[in-house]
């Protein structure tokens, strides 16, 4: 039989794989696999455990919120030869359900990385050295995303985050900053900053996605210039990942391989909804087709 780790976060959303666990290791036992698994019991778990035992599994599948995959992800970026990597979303959000096509039904998750699921390699991001799978931002509202106490997303899901958004307005000021990036450098002042291969962040589709391609080396960055308006407060985080420009210049939008954000003072990130610390010199690089994760048909 072939070995499968099966790492996942029992307080993740609502329990709800602690809850089926028996159900998705008997998926995955049905499909022929010997499983080991690996509850995490504190922040970083699941980079340990997919970095330290990651090399002796022919597969890793984890589940729980964006976050663990992330931390997942993280682990099995330090391998020479990370094994194939499958999914089960059970967060509070699950943007990178919505990206790779998976079911939230913790069973048929289950089937999809177990049997069924496509392997499709994705490029994977590094800021400043950090891997992230999907999002790194800065500016407006995202601190939100790390901030937000675990039982009110437990409770609110997704609302959480508007919630908490709508709450931050008064800390939000411009960053003077010089971008550079494939094709030149812009210098401005920003209220927010993103870099995303994805097609779901906070729950919204971003601007363009129908641009994404996930292992086409390319990220998409979104810089915003002018501040929200009133009406977009009360759409909170929200307003962000689906507002359109109310002039040539309020949005700026394109592509990169790689990009120097300098500031004048360290750029705090989030990245994948967690902190992603920050520099005064940061440096964002698209690892091209670095992993290979089982997506849903």
């Amino acid at each position: 039989m072939d070995h499968l780790l099966f790492i996942y976060n029992p307080t993740a959303g609502k329990g709800q794989v602690a809850e089926k666990l028996s159900s998705v290791v008997d998926v995955f036992t049905k499909a022929g696999w010997l499983v080991t698994v690996c509850p995490t019991q504190s922040k970083g778990d699941a980079t340990r455990i997919a970095r330290e035992l990651g090399p002796s599994f022919s597969r890793v599948v984890c589940a729980g919120g964006d976050g663990t995959l992330s931390e997942t992800v993280t682990g099995l970026m330090d391998l020479k030869d990370p094994p194939l990597l499958g999914y089960i979303p059970s967060g509070s959000t699950n943007d990178c359900a919505t990206t790779f096509g998976l079911s939230k039904v913790p069973r048929q998750a289950a089937l999809a990385a177990a049997e069924t699921g496509i392997p499709t390699p994705i490029d994977i991001g590094r800021l400043n050295g950090s891997p992230f799978v999907y999002v790194a931002a800065f500016g407006a509202f995202t601190k939100v995303a790390y901030d937000t106490p675990q039982d009110l997303k437990k409770t609110f899901g997704h609302l959480a985050y508007v919630m908490e958004g709508i709450v931050s307005l008064p800390t939000i000021s411009p960053i003077h900053l010089k971008v550079e990036y494939d094709n030149g450098v812009i210098e401005d002042d920003f209220f927010f900053g993103m870099v995303s291969n994805a097609l779901s962040i906070g729950g919204m589709r971003p601007p363009n996605s129908s641009n994404v391609v996930l292992d086409d080396g390319l990220f998409e960055v979104y810089l915003v210039k002018k501040p929200v308006t009133l009406a977009d407060v009360a759409n909170g985080f929200q307003a962000f990942l689906s507002m359109k420009p109310g002039d040539p210049g309020s949005l700026i939008q394109f592509q990169t391989s790689r990009l120097v954000i300098t500031g004048q003072e360290p750029l705090h990130w989030t990245i994948d909804g967690e902190y992603g610390g920050g520099e005064v010199v940061n440096v964002v690089e698209n690892c091209r087709k670095a992993l290979t994760i089982l997506r849903g048909k």
